[in-house]
């Protein structure tokens, strides 16, 4: 399903990218040279560039965010600083794009057959405001097509060591009247402990992607502080960044 490389892993790319020619990687702590990204500067340096040029991807013409934990997408033709938003999407054959997470999801969204892809930063703001399936419409909207979507979810908090309380739970009720109880599994008096993968499959499954093309390595980034940054854990501390591009030639079949 996944790839670690390194000694001690730097970053790990999934399979099902790898399978059709999709460059990327998520990192980990140990990787060189990276910074978050909340202004126009680039969150890559020389050395995380010169890391990374093996994999196929310029990190040096990367596209990128200042990531304000909501719904949005933007569609990107062309390096560099993004704007404000968590979603991005583009066209462009061999532009990176990077989300970055600490506890949230970073997750990729590939129709190499199209010629799309989407990147999303989700965390439980997010998933609140329906930003998986935002990503999905807005990919829709320029051709892609839901069920041939393939779909990496990178490391992220988990259902272990996620607990949360009712400013939380109640806009998550608001929201999903129906399904919010799915999600959550109470932990104790005005507390439960949620499940962002779970609720956050869920709304990519109801916006057309089929359920077998969703990978995700359920990695906690609390639980493996050997290997991934921790906001609840560790506080405002480092920054993981998942980068994907579409293949500059030709993709291979899904």
């Amino acid at each position: 399903m996944i790839r670690l490389h390194g000694a001690p892993p730097t970053h790990l790319t999934f399979d099902a990218l790898d399978a059709l020619g999709v460059p990327h990687f998520s990192t980990t702590r140990h990787c060189p040279g990276i910074t978050p990204s909340d202004s126009p500067r680039s969150p890559f340096g020389a050395e995380a560039r010169a890391f990374f040029r093996s994999t196929g991807l310029d990190l040096f013409r990367s596209a990128y965010l200042s990531q304000v934990h909501g719904a949005d997408a933007r569609r990107v033709e062309e390096s560099g600083h993004a704007g404000s938003g968590d979603i991005l999407l583009t066209a462009s054959p061999g532009l990176p794009l990077a989300v970055f997470t600490a506890d949230c999801l970073g997750v990729v969204l590939a129709d190499p057959g199209r010629r799309l892809l989407g990147v999303a930063h989700i965390g439980w703001r997010g998933t609140v405001k329906g930003a998986a399936g935002s990503a999905v419409t807005a990919l829709a909207a320029l051709g892609a097509h839901p069920e041939a979507l393939v779909i990496a979810i990178s490391p992220a908090i988990g259902p272990c060591c996620y607990e949360v309380d009712v400013p939380v739970i109640d806009p998550l009720r608001g929201a999903f009247p129906d399904r919010w109880q799915e999600w959550v599994t109470p932990s104790g008096a005005g507390r439960w402990m949620l499940d962002l993968w779970a609720a956050n499959e869920a709304q990519l499954i109801a916006a057309g992607c089929g359920p077998e093309r969703i990978v995700n390595p359920r990695l906690c980034t609390a639980c493996r502080r050997d290997l991934f940054f921790s906001y609840r854990k560790e506080g405002s501390g480092g920054r993981l960044v998942t980068v994907a591009a579409l293949p500059a030639s030709e993709p291979r079949a899904s």
